[in-house]
């Protein structure tokens, strides 16, 4: 996977793609300077809150180069914005923001730029292996520089797990043992929830057995969504569900949020951004919830799994590669750059050296939990590598609609069942695209 053929393969696999949607990009210019006397100009696509704090720094730093920063909309509508400035062969920015998730969508439009040749050959040592995977999709080619990370993390209500003498789980057996006692004692409460409205929540739970859902060799796109590994999370939920020791609503509701603070919902498997969800979600109970590991499934071998996190790319229609190369490797290695994204731009970094000296304090609502982020970088360093798609708005699509109906049905044997319809689904969109596909 990691090879120069599966660079090409996926660039053969983009051109194809463009001559099938009648895209077109504009050659790029290696070159770092804007002329003898003006500096270059760089446009910057964010959804970051107070990135142009984050940019100004570099500015003043380096008159030659200047960035401005746009704010956009994020998920689907800044994928759609940019493939749109694309297509039209003007408009676009020279540096984009783009989950993870998005990059090979973006990749096969031909939309985002090879870097490297740009990149200094030490910058991947820089970051975890998940989060450099997710820019190189196994390839020897690089798609931008990895920004933020969404390690997944245990969150619960400590003064409840007191009460009723429960043992923070380390192992998935112990979550599901933990979960009939609290169901036990008290019926109207859950130990959490199965969503089927939260397929990236599905995806990192997945990732953390070892799943990858999809993957490419030579001018071939595998995809596994139906793997043994991720088919084992699907039927390890929906015994639970069917058992009714969980609960089966979506997150993000008012009824979740209510149950957050009565505690109802005894306790949430989140990712590092959750204490932000629960600080404005459920203000009345800080102090009362700690963080824990995810449980795994073998306690001897740690793993884990993501749960959102985005890179910065460089667009393919930028006519300064290499200063905008330079600049996003400043934003997201620099010592000083990424205090400024934790600081104020409230990401977590997804540089390991970088993100320990600039994240000193525990975020407020866990203020008595010092050791908050030693559990979240032991998280972000467990996670398996994991390969997204090219359309993995369809797989997501296919999860809600497959899951939603096994999660109504409380049956443990459509769980698995709602697997192989994501599966056929993808693969089925895949090769209407026209990839070549195998799965």
């Amino acid at each position: 996977m990691r090879s120069k053929t599966a660079a090409k393969a996926l660039a053969t696999v983009a051109a194809a793609m463009l001559l099938a949607t009648g895209c077109s990009g504009s050659s790029t210019e290696a070159s770092g300077s804007g002329g003898s006397d003006e500096p270059v100009k760089l446009t910057y696509w964010t959804w970051t809150p107070n990135m142009d704090q984050v940019v100004a720094k570099w500015n003043e730093q380096n008159p030659d180069v200047q960035v401005t920063v746009n704010k956009q909309d994020g998920g689907d509508a800044a994928v759609t914005k940019l493939l749109t400035a694309i297509k039209a062969g003007s408009g676009a920015p020279d540096i984009m923001q783009a989950e993870y998730q998005a990059v090979p969508t973006l990749v096969a439009a031909d939309a985002l730029a090879d870097i490297s040749e740009e990149l200094d050959g030490d910058v991947a040592d820089k970051f975890p292996e998940s989060a450099w995977e997710a820019v190189t999709l196994g390839s020897d080619a690089v798609y931008g520089v990895p920004q933020d990370s969404g390690p997944m993390m245990f969150f619960y209500r400590a003064d409840l797990f007191e009460q009723y003498g429960i043992e923070v789980p380390t192992t998935w057996d112990e979550y599901a043992e933990a979960a009939r006692k609290i169901k036990a004692a008290d019926p109207s409460k859950f130990l959490g929830t199965f969503s089927a409205a939260d397929p990236g929540w599905f995806t990192g739970l997945s990732q953390q057995v070892g799943a990858s859902w999809w993957g490419v060799d030579g001018d071939t796109w595998q995809v596994d969504v139906d793997s043994e590994a991720t088919k084992k999370v699907a039927s390890y939920w929906g015994g639970l569900v069917e058992e009714g020791v969980i609960d089966n609503t979506p997150m993000y509701t008012p009824e979740w949020n209510a149950a957050l603070n009565d505690g109802t919902q005894v306790a949430w498997l989140g990712a590092v951004w959750g204490p932000g969800v629960l600080e404005g979600n459920a203000e009345s109970t800080k102090g009362k919830w700690k963080v824990a590991p995810l449980p795994n499934w073998d306690a001897a071998t740690p793993a884990n799994g993501n749960w959102g996190g985005s890179a910065t790319s460089v667009t393919s229609q930028s006519k300064h590669p290499e200063a905008a190369t330079e600049f996003i490797t400043w934003l997201n290695t620099d010592p000083e750059a990424v205090k400024l994204l934790a600081g104020t731009a409230n990401v977590y970094p997804a540089a390991t050296d970088a993100r320990a000296n600039a994240l000193t304090e525990p975020p407020a609502f866990f203020a008595d939990q010092p050791d908050f982020y030693d559990i979240a970088a032991e998280a972000a360093e467990a996670a398996n590598p994991f390969t997204y798609g090219p359309n993995v708005n369809v797989a997501y699509s296919a999860y809600k609609d497959a899951f939603g109906k096994a999660a109504e049905a409380k049956s443990a044997a459509e769980f698995p069942k709602a697997v192989e319809a994501v599966q056929e689904t993808t693969v089925e969109d895949m090769q209407n695209s026209g990839f070549n596909v195998e799965g």
